[in-house]
């Protein structure tokens, strides 16, 4: 669809296809929609998506989205995985990847946010359960009916593909319980939780005012959306408009 549309601009803006494409977005919000009512976690898999392009190569909030970007000619796998931050990292770890391609601490904690929705396997969590970090005992940051919970689901027996939603108590709806969940020592995964449970005093402090004010969150995570999608954006005749999303052009 993009494929048809495409100009020679140097910048990313809002109204990029408005001449050459104006029913663009009408179209694609349609289509977004059609998939998420077919598939509830085609939500949070397109959040992830744009994440990880934007991180690498470069009931919800609306948000004004610049238009433009276009995908890169390669495919890095490994360079994904030492670039993107990690479920077993820590906080300062994640900080300064963010910082890296110039997203602040706020983006941090917002963006975090997203994991209101979506799922995660056991393998993601399954070391807080057990043994974290070597103990021989689960994350003491963890609230101890859940552990028992997530020990049932995932015991150690098993191979770590079955999932459960990351913010499971509010499972399809993007708010703010997912920071609730944190202040309760209820996160999944070790880097959530670690935002409310580290000595980063700064983190701790946008947990606990996300956590009851749920508009910030909103705000603060469109602004943050947009911010990443400014991420070393490839424009103009750099790169190119896959026919296929998930593979490069022949």
């Amino acid at each position: 669809m993009l494929m048809l549309c495409v100009v020679s601009r140097s910048q990313l803006t809002t109204d990029f296809y408005s001449t050459t494409c104006p029913k663009l977005l009408q179209t694609v919000r349609k289509e977004v929609q059609k998939a998420i009512k077919s598939e509830t976690r085609m939500a949070a898999s397109l959040i992830r998506l744009h994440f990880h392009d934007c991180f690498v190569n470069s009931g919800g909030k609306s948000w004004r989205v610049l238009l433009g970007r276009r995908d890169g000619l390669v495919a890095n796998q490994t360079g994904a995985n030492a670039n993107l931050p990690s479920p077993f990292e820590d906080v300062d770890t994640i900080i300064n990847k963010f910082a890296a391609v110039g997203l602040n601490i706020t983006d941090v904690v917002a963006l975090s946010g997203a994991h209101t929705i979506g799922q995660a396997k056991c393998a993601t969590f399954n070391t807080r359960l057990f043994n974290f970090s070597g103990t021989g005992a689960p994350d003491s940051t963890m609230e101890s009916s859940m552990v028992s919970d997530l020990q049932t689901l995932c015991p150690l027996t098993d191979d770590g593909n079955k999932t459960t939603s990351l913010d499971r108590n509010s499972t399809d709806l993007f708010d703010s319980h997912y920071f609730q969940n944190l202040v309760n020592n209820k996160g999944l995964l070790s880097s959530d939780q670690e935002l409310f449970s580290s000595t980063n005093l700064t983190t701790k402090d946008l947990v606990q005012t996300y956590s009851t004010n749920q508009s910030l969150f909103l705000d603060d995570f469109a602004n943050s959306m947009i911010r990443m999608g400014n991420i070393s954006p490839l424009t103009g005749s750099s790169g190119e408009i896959r026919k296929k999303c998930s593979v490069v052009n022949s």
